[in-house]
């Protein structure tokens, strides 16, 4: 870990109802911004944010349950949606907020909505980076994201994702996350082996994985369910080279927003936008936080 990070950043852990959440915190201001990482990350995913927010923010970015130095419950359906809402809820109140600013990429922005819609009180304003919510994954799917998404399937299968993923010292995900930039060499060998540590940990892959296992069938194939409207001031950030959530698939994001509403496109970045545009998503987020 890089030597500003080491003086920046400290580590805590908070018991939130039945697990135990390990989380980086920077910063002392009055407001708490509250980041959720998707997968395979871990806190580290906020590393540029955790500084640059750091200055005016308490800001706060938690090893999702199943991850890293969090508990990692064993059954699949300790990791649906909904506990890990409570998780991040019940995170707030324990730093001694009752609200945050909540700013999820990938599944963590899955969480971020769903946060958003369900406990609207512990939310000052929403943002969120890549993920459209579920109804609008639903509503744009096409075979061509269907085939994008094809490692969601492969996910759903017992132990074999597990051992293809920690091969050869995680060369698998190492390879997906460098090859995965707009630009190549923004994820640095230092950024990779700081991964392998977090993902060496027992159960960390099997918690990462168990997000899938527990969600993805029932909310994108499953019974559509009616979900209240985002009420918050809402901020949705997009790296329009993805290649895993492709451009149509977030189309029409601010249907489901009845509050203030902004939406930034980022043509030179890809899923990993918040690392690949670091000044462009931490402006953008300081200037929306602050308004």
């Amino acid at each position: 870990m890089s030597e500003a990070l080491q003086k920046k950043i400290e580590f805590g852990y908070a018991q939130v109802g039945g697990v135990r959440l390990h989380y980086a915190r920077a910063g002392a201001g009055p407001k708490l911004v509250l980041l959720l990482h998707g997968f395979p990350e871990f806190w580290y995913s906020w590393r540029h944010q955790l500084i640059d927010l750091s200055d005016e923010f308490t800001v706060v970015a938690p090893d999702l349950r199943g991850v890293n130095l969090s508990d990692k419950p064993s059954a699949v359906s300790d990791y649906e949606v909904g506990k890990l809402v409570d998780d991040a809820v019940g995170l707030i109140h324990q730093l001694g907020f009752e609200k945050a600013h909540v700013v999820g990429h990938d599944w963590g922005g899955g969480i971020a909505w769903a946060v958003a819609r369900t406990h609207p009180e512990a939310v000052e304003k929403l943002a969120v980076l890549q993920t459209p919510p579920v109804e609008i994954w639903r509503k744009n799917l096409t075979l061509k994201q269907l085939l994008a998404s094809w490692y969601m399937f492969f996910f759903q299968l017992p132990r074999i994702p597990e051992i293809l993923l920690s091969a050869n010292d995680f060369e698998g995900p190492s390879k997906a996350i460098r090859s995965s930039t707009a630009t190549p060499g923004v994820i640095t060998d230092e950024d990779i082996e700081e991964y392998k540590i977090a993902w060496a940990r027992p159960g960390s892959i099997t918690g990462g994985l168990n997000l899938y296992r527990a969600n993805v069938l029932g909310r994108f194939f499953g019974k559509k369910k009616e979900l209240p409207d985002v009420t918050v001031p809402t901020l949705f950030i997009y790296g329009e080279q993805d290649k895993a959530i492709l451009p149509e698939t977030v189309e029409g994001v601010a249907e489901v927003v009845v509050a203030e509403f902004e939406e930034l496109r980022i043509p030179e970045a890809a899923h990993w936008v918040h690392v690949e545009a670091r000044e462009k998503v931490s402006e953008a987020l300081r200037k929306f936080l602050k308004d």
